[in-house]
């Protein structure tokens, strides 16, 4: 089992990365989301110029803001400062295009960026369609200095839908998921990823990495889930969840994704939305305001052991952690990658390390 954060990206905390490297963290994922946080690739080239073996990447970029030339090009140029340690995780954007009031990218298209990504990031020349107009399109400068394309970059797919995942078989070396999956579900996806992958004639590699993205708080002895020194580190990215089954609901009713043992706190949170200030048609402002930052005050209340055993939090003593861990490698987990409260950073991800890495 890998362990890797995701990383609120602060231009101004830069430092974070290299201390997830002295800790010992295999992995770290900036955040891309253009009207919430710092540019994820400003803050992974200060991260790559200072540090030294720690794996770099996005978690996960955003498909719809950046063109796949030009996606391929910035991670690329990251690739040049710390070669060969450097990967894209790319997904269709539900936040960064939700906090704006518009759709995450549709599935067609973003197969056909990552057709795109691929090829580029493998230093090939590829067909490419801009606003109707296709043309061959290649990197014309690689070898001088300006990106690094010989040293692979892994395109790992945050996908979960049948057509998305198809196209993170076809054409990514990684997937990245939700903590809470079930094992049935996790095969499920891996054999509609093997369909992918085989309906363009590729063999699906042994070495396709699976990770999921989580949360966790080490108690102490004692303690509670919802105690406040714990919401204070988990609570913002407990609370994403019911911002995803908000933006679902908006969308067409939907809330087939409510755990069922949550549905009477979602009813609260529903009710508690529909009172915002803010008018409907830009209420996904507030609703999406410290995302997975910080934790509104006004918000505490929904962070209840329901939301956080639903969530699939890794929230526990050491021993419960590390068999959670247990369980989800025997599923074929390869990484957890953890994002906790931007305030609550190093202090929970020190305690992660010494009580949990330290000791699996």
């Amino acid at each position: 089992m890998k362990f890797g954060v995701t990383v609120v990206p602060s231009v101004s905390d830069w430092q974070l990365f290299v201390d997830l490297e002295t800790l010992g963290y295999d992995c770290a994922w900036a955040a891309d989301s253009q009207m919430l946080y710092s540019d994820a690739y400003a803050v992974l080239a200060l991260a790559a110029q200072n540090t030294s073996r720690i794996r770099l990447g996005t978690g996960v970029a955003v498909a719809p803001t950046r063109l796949a030339p030009v996606t391929a090009h910035s991670i690329a140029s990251i690739n040049q400062l710390a070669p060969g340690r450097v990967f894209l995780g790319i997904g269709t954007g539900h936040t960064a295009m939700r906090v704006m009031g518009q759709d995450p990218m549709k599935a067609g298209a973003f197969r056909e960026y990552l057709r795109v990504l691929r090829a580029l990031l493998h230093g090939e020349e590829v067909d490419y369609d801009l606003d109707g107009e296709r043309r061959q399109i290649r990197f014309l400068h690689a070898d001088r200095g300006f990106i690094d394309v010989e040293h692979p970059v892994p395109i790992y797919v945050a996908a979960d839908g049948p057509l998305a995942l198809k196209a993170a078989g076809a054409y990514g070396d990684g997937r990245v998921c939700s903590h809470n999956q079930t094992r049935a579900r996790l095969q499920k996806s891996l054999e509609t990823m093997q369909q992918g992958a085989s309906a363009i004639g590729r063999s699906f590699p042994d070495s396709f990495h699976t990770a999921a993205l989580t949360y966790a708080c080490v108690l102490k002895p004692g303690e509670k889930p919802t105690a406040d020194r714990v919401v204070d580190a988990i609570g913002p990215m407990a609370a994403a969840t019911l911002h995803y089954w908000w933006e679902l609901y908006q969308e067409d009713g939907d809330t087939s994704t409510v755990a069922q043992r949550c549905r009477n706190l979602w009813d609260e949170y529903l009710a508690f939305t529909e009172k915002m200030e803010t008018p409907l048609s830009r209420r996904y402002q507030q609703v999406h305001f410290g995302h997975c930052a910080f934790l509104p005050p006004e918000e505490r209340r929904f962070i209840t052991e329901d939301l956080i055993r639903a969530t699939g939090g890794l929230v526990g003593t050491p021993e419960e952690i590390i068999a959670m861990l247990r369980e989800r490698e025997a599923m074929g987990l390869d990484e957890v990658t953890l994002l906790p409260a931007m305030a609550e950073a190093r202090s929970n991800l020190e305690e992660f390390a010494e009580h949990v890495i330290a000791r699996y």
